[in-house]
Formats: structure tokens, sequence, C-alpha cells
């Protein structure tokens, strides 16, 4: 039997669910030695120091924060609602809260991205005439961004790792060993927002890069959205 049309579109959105959970995992694993290394933000301490680095790094960092903040959160809205799709059969309620943990997730990021490029344009703008301003307004602009991207605690992006884990586990929709890695991973995330155990993120962004390339690998070679619908297309071609 051939496949129809709505099964078709299903497939092609598994396609492009990982697709875009590929392109997460090559992001973040593009970010971590870019901000970590070739400008080590974290070594600035001070405002003056911070306003430094944009200003001799400007054009990467714009670049960098438009590919890992706006384009990370289109991406992750586009994954979000290719696993609703996935696991819709078999856990209806689970899959809306996956979709709107996913998409609050992506708002957030995609904020936090054009915040930072555009407060980054604003303070070297502020920078040639007024020094003293720009290091005033990146001291504003710069708490608002972090808060938006997860600097306090990886809540959303661990709410949303534990909701896809935990769904996908009860209605078997994806690898149980994907499942169950997704839901260590989104613990992680939620401890890190208790300061004591921030440094719980360090290990959340890493797993994260492992467990999005294992879920892109695995949504590319689906043929329909959930495991349910793999066995009715089989039925229905035997």
């Amino acid at each position: 039997m051939k496949m129809s049309a709505s099964t078709r579109n299903d497939a092609r959105m598994q396609k492009a669910g990982g697709a875009a959970a590929l392109y997460l995992a090559f992001a973040l694993l593009a970010a971590m030695p870019y901000f970590l290394i070739v400008v080590d933000y974290p070594s600035a301490t001070t405002v003056t120091a911070r306003v430094a680095l944009i200003l001799e790094n400007y054009g990467s960092m714009y670049a960098m924060y438009l590919a890992t903040y706006v384009a990370f959160g289109l991406a992750l809205g586009v994954l979000a609602l290719a696993l609703h799709d996935r696991l819709k059969d078999g856990a209806p309620t689970g899959a809306r809260l996956v979709a709107t943990a996913g998409l609050l997730w992506a708002v957030a990021l995609v904020a936090s991205g054009m915040i930072f490029t555009y407060g980054m344009t604003t303070i070297v703008t502020l920078a040639d005439g007024d020094p003293e301003q720009a290091h005033l307004a990146w001291q504003a602009i710069e708490p608002v961004a972090l808060a938006l991207g997860g600097a306090g605690g990886e809540v959303l992006g661990g709410l949303w790792a534990l909701l896809v884990g935990s769904v996908a586990v009860r209605s078997h929709a994806l690898p149980k060993a994907l499942a169950w890695l997704g839901v260590a991973i989104g613990a992680l995330g939620i401890a890190s927002v208790v300061p004591p155990l921030h440094d719980a993120a360090i290990a959340f962004g890493l797993l994260l890069i492992v467990w999005l390339g294992w879920l892109g690998g695995t949504l590319l070679g689906a043929r329909t959205p959930n495991m349910a619908g793999d066995r009715t297309l089989r039925a229905e071609t035997a």
C-alpha cells in the first residue's frame, strides 16, 4: 500500500526534527570552545573587561549569538513540534506538555540572543563617544540576556528534556536508553537552579550534545511520527 499524504507529511516532519536536533548539537559543540577558549568570556570578571571583549570580538560574537541563541531557538521550536507529533498517539497530554516546554525554552533563547546582539551593537556605538555610558548600559543589558539564556540555571531546558524523556519512557516512542538519558539530563538541568548545584549546568550542556545527536539520528531514521504508526504501516504493507 502506498503511503498516504498524511504519512508522508509526518515522515517529513520527523526528518525536519532530526535535522534540527543535529543542528542544536553542533551549535552547542561550537559554542563551548568559542566562548570558553577563543573569547574566554568567563574570565572577564568586570564590566570593563567584558565590554572590551565585545569591542574586540564584535563581529564573531554577534554571529555566534545568532547561531547559538536565535537560530538555536528556532531549530528547537521545530524539534519540539516534531517530538509532539511523535509522542501524541501514545501520550497526547504528555506530547502537549513537551511541545509547550520546548516552545517556551525556544522563545526564551531567541529573546536572549536578540537582546545580546542588539545590546552589543548598542555598546559598540556608545563606546565611540561615551565609554562610561557603554559600561553602564552593558551592566543593565547583560543580566537580562543571561537570565533568559539559562545562566541562573537550566530550568526550561531541564524541564523540556525531563518531559521528553519521561513521556517517551511511558509511550515507547523513542529508544529506552535515549529516553532515560533525557530524564537524567533534565534532572541535572533542573538541579542547576539550586545555587550549590549550579555547576550541574556544565554536565547538562555536555550530555545534551550527546543526547541531541542521538535524538537527531533517531528522528532522521524514522519513517512515521511514532512507534504505533510504524507498526500500522508495517501491517498495511505486509
